[in-house]
């Protein structure tokens, strides 16, 4: 389950247990759940603030829990919807967030990643991907006006439609990180520019990113049809 920790007055968000280092960090109920208690407690935090995501091991996040949706088929548009709200919640968080992306991220873990303000890769290790079209499993609307409002377009029509796997160098030329970094070091890199701005923390800068995430926000919000969506 994700765990917080701290450096300074910057909140760091592990998505997977702490000690273990094999976990894939997917999205099962409990797991989202824990995630937005996580942020409920950072935001009930006073003062300056920003926020770090990451994790440990090979995975960032592995994405949609395949093994609950197979034995819960007729639970999926509602627990895509579930997903919607931790994109959404991080578009808009009233501070600064950065993603410290040290291993896999794949499908809904990337669009995670794609989330926060910032993005920083590990170099050496893991992969940005959006595999669905080899799933054969449509974005929902959400899913879709994220990545396309967040990526350059024609880095989201290649992502999208081919499943390629990103590297990290690779990433950064495509515009889906920020900056990357050698080894573990994408974690203090990420902590270091998240410290730059606890002061922006408030109200005032979570109305500036609706604005901005204006559109996506409202694909989010909108319900998953349940007579148009499968998965496999």
């Amino acid at each position: 389950m994700p765990y917080l920790d701290r450096d300074g007055d910057v909140f760091i968000l592990y998505l997977g247990t702490e000690g273990e280092t094999d976990n894939e960090n997917r999205f099962h109920p409990d797991w989202i759940d824990a995630t937005h208690a996580a942020l409920d407690e950072v935001e009930a935090h006073e003062g300056p603030a920003a926020l770090v995501t990451t994790a440990t091991g090979k995975f960032f996040t592995n994405g949609l829990d395949t093994t609950w949706i197979f034995t819960n088929t007729d639970k999926l548009p509602d627990y895509l919807d579930r997903v919607h709200t931790i994109y959404s919640r991080l578009l808009a968080f009233p501070m600064a967030t950065v993603a410290a992306v040290r291993g896999h991220a794949f499908g809904a873990g990337a669009m995670l990643a794609t989330s926060h303000d910032f993005r920083a890769m590990r170099a050496d290790r893991g992969f940005y991907c959006l595999p669905e079209v080899s799933l054969n499993m449509p974005f929902t609307v959400g899913m879709s006006a994220l990545l396309n409002t967040r990526l350059p377009k024609q880095t989201a029509v290649e992502a999208m439609t081919t499943g390629r796997r990103y590297g990290g160098s690779d990433a950064l030329a495509a515009g889906i990180v920020d900056q990357i970094e050698e080894g573990d070091a994408v974690l203090s890199a990420a902590v270091t520019r998240a410290a730059a701005l606890t002061a922006t923390r408030g109200a005032n800068l979570a109305g500036i990113k609706r604005g901005i995430h204006h559109d996506a926000l409202a694909a989010l919000a909108t319900a998953t049809d349940k007579s148009n969506f499968s998965f496999g």
